[in-house]
Parts: structure tokens; sequence; C-alpha cells
């Protein structure tokens, strides 16, 4: 393969000559001639706005241009409409539907129309746009603290609702049931106490052992004896305390 090897003449121009093969398979390739140094490049532009003066001296309007056979194309039927319509005058079967559609006709909106409705009233000539300014904040309350102050009432008046609202609910939760702890721990039943039985001629006799060293000391053991024969196991209440 052999690169080509372009001739410049003494104009400055280049001459399509070339001293290349062609390659097996593939198109020989051509080349052209540039245009001058002169020439420029692109699509002419025939808009003719008149420059820099013309945009001073007065604004350009850009009328707007319909297509041709625009303004004569006939609009469709309205289906949404009929629809609507049909269902008004109490039609409610597909064939109902189809003969509405075909003895009545409601065209649809053009799209200019359409947007017409959409346009904004013009505001008054007096009117001022944006977001009005923020009052200035009062330099007596800051210098005073009373933003804190609020703060402060705002935070105790919530801790106040807090704990009312959480006394009512431990105030909901029901009745506690009594345990036999608990209702010993309040009171202690009283316990009568019931002599044994004796032979009639054994009632009178008294005692022949008294281990205590005096009355007062014997009637407090046997106070405090009968005071808990209810923990007691046995059907006197004499024996061991129970645990359940």
């Amino acid at each position: 393969i052999r690169y080509p090897v372009l001739q410049i003449s003494l104009k400055g121009t280049i001459d399509q000559k070339y001293t290349l093969k062609s390659e097996l398979g593939r198109s020989r390739p051509r080349g052209f001639s540039l245009p001058g140094q002169d020439f420029v490049y692109g699509r002419i532009n025939p808009n003719r706005d008149g420059g820099v003066p013309e945009a001073m001296s007065h604004w350009v309007t850009v009328v707007p241009t319909s297509l041709p056979g625009s303004s004569s194309r006939k609009m469709g039927k309205d289906f949404v409409a009929l629809n609507r319509e049909a269902v008004k005058s109490g039609l409610v079967t597909a064939q109902e539907h189809y003969q509405y559609r075909a003895t009545h006709d409601i065209p649809r909106r053009s799209p200019a129309r359409e947007g017409s409705r959409l346009r904004r009233p013009r505001a008054p000539p007096d009117v001022t746009f944006g977001i009005s300014t923020r009052p200035s904040t009062p330099i007596f309350e800051l210098l005073e603290h009373r933003y804190a102050q609020r703060w402060l009432e705002e935070q105790q008046s919530a801790e106040r609702a807090k704990l009312a609202s959480r006394q009512k609910k431990q105030a909901q939760l029901g009745k506690i049931y009594e345990t036999r702890t608990s209702l010993l721990r309040q009171s202690q039943p009283s316990v009568e106490f019931t002599s044994l039985w004796k032979l009639p001629r054994f009632q009178k006799v008294g005692p022949h052992l008294d281990t205590f060293q005096e009355p007062e000391s014997r009637r407090r053991a046997l106070g405090a004896h009968g005071s808990d024969p209810a923990a007691r196991r046995g059907h006197l209440g004499h024996g061991t305390h129970g645990t359940g």
C-alpha cells in the first residue's frame, strides 16, 4: 500500500494527484480540493434583525405563524363530552350510546382555545411582587430574657401534662389482687383459745410444774405463742411455721 502524495503548485492550490494502487476488496478513495481561505463554512441565516441599533431602538416581537391548512382543519368529535351528555340524558347501554353519538356532534376544542382558559388574569399595575419582610425582633424582650422564660414555662407545662397523663394511666391499670402474705401484713386475725377436754374430776386440778419465774412472763409468752397460730402447722396451730 502506498500513501497518497499531494503536490502543491506554485499558486498554493492542492492538486488531486495520487500515486497509489487500489486495495483488494476495497474501493479506491477519492480526494477533493478545498475552497480558498476566504470561504465561510455553515448555513446562511436569512434573518435580518438590524443588529444592535434595531435591538436598542425597539423590541422585536415574534408573530406566531400557523401551518398551512391548519385553520381549515376540522376538529374531531369530543367523545368524552358526548358520553357525559349521554349519561346525563339517562342512556346506559352501549347501543343507546352509539345512537346518541351518531345523532349528536360536539366538536373538540382547538389547542389555542383550550390554552386561553389557563391564562392568569393580569395583575394591577400597583401590585408589589415578592415575599413580605419579617418584622423586626423586639430588643427589650431580648434584653429581659423573655424568650428563655417562655421556653422554661413551656417545658414546665409539658412536664406537668406528662406527669398527669402518667398518673392517670397508673390509676387505670386495674384492681391489685391481695395475696395471703399481704393480708397477714395488714392485719392479724384474732384467735379463740379453746381449752382441752378433761375429765370432770381433773378440771379443778392445777399444774404441778411452773417453769416461769413470774406470772407476767408466762402471760407474755402465751400471748406471743397464740398471736401466730394461723401461720403454724397443725390443727391447733402449735406446729412449725408454714412456707406456703
